[in-house]
């Protein structure tokens, strides 16, 4: 967030004023300039390809058409580098609840051993989907996606280390459980000590017979 002043330099030339504004670059190469108001639509932007730099004073975005971004920071009142990671996507069939339902009224689906503790065991970074105990009594936690891939397997670490602080669950054993696991998701988990669980959704919603494979 800084007070700044913009030009834009290309098939038309454009100007914004001195001004309060949010200034977004991300890891995709793009750049885009926010107020208060418009809701999502930035102000100006450039997208990629382009090449942004920072210099003394300004950052200016480049890009193969011979546009040019000049934003003239008069004064930066917040500066902060977030890095978010891989995006799992946009859940739109609620695909992942209903696993996650029909699994917790029977996880002897997964394993014959396995008995729910909870469903939606409360830690400090989110909710485990499925909390059980094998038949050895060691802890196992489910974390349910309707598709395994590695931002799934490093979620379901971070629970794993969280729940391995507790003397009472520790140590932990981590289970994906997906309708498809990713080729590469299965090589991570299966170097990190996880098991990759692939059930067939329409068979469990029918009789919860549902043929599994693990990897």
């Amino acid at each position: 967030m800084a007070w700044c002043s913009v030009e834009y330099e290309g098939r038309l030339g454009a100007r914004l004023p001195r001004a309060r504004r949010l200034l977004l670059l991300k890891a995709d190469g793009s750049i885009s300039i926010h107020s208060d108001s418009g809701a999502y639509k930035p102000l100006n932007w450039m997208t990629p390809p382009c090449t942004v730099r920072e210099e003394p004073g300004s950052i200016v975005a480049t890009n193969p058409r011979g546009e040019r971004l000049t934003i003239a920071l008069d004064d930066v009142l917040h500066d902060v580098d977030v890095e978010l990671g891989d995006d799992p996507g946009l859940e739109k069939d609620g695909v992942e609840a209903e696993l996650q339902e029909l699994l917790a009224a029977r996880v002897q689906s997964l394993k014959d051993d396995l008995v729910l503790i909870r469903r939606e065991y409360p830690t400090d970074i989110g909710p485990v989907d499925l909390l059980c105990r094998d038949g050895d009594g060691r802890a196992v936690v489910v974390e349910v996606k309707r598709v395994g891939e590695i931002a799934g397997v490093e979620q379901l670490l971070r629970y794993q280390e969280r729940l391995d602080r507790d003397s009472r669950l520790a140590p932990t054993r981590g289970m994906l459980v997906a309708t498809k696991v990713k080729p590469q998701a299965r090589v991570f988990a299966q170097s990190r000590g996880v098991e990759c669980v692939e059930i067939d959704l329409d068979m469990l919603r029918d009789n919860g017979d549902s043929p599994l494979r693990l990897f």
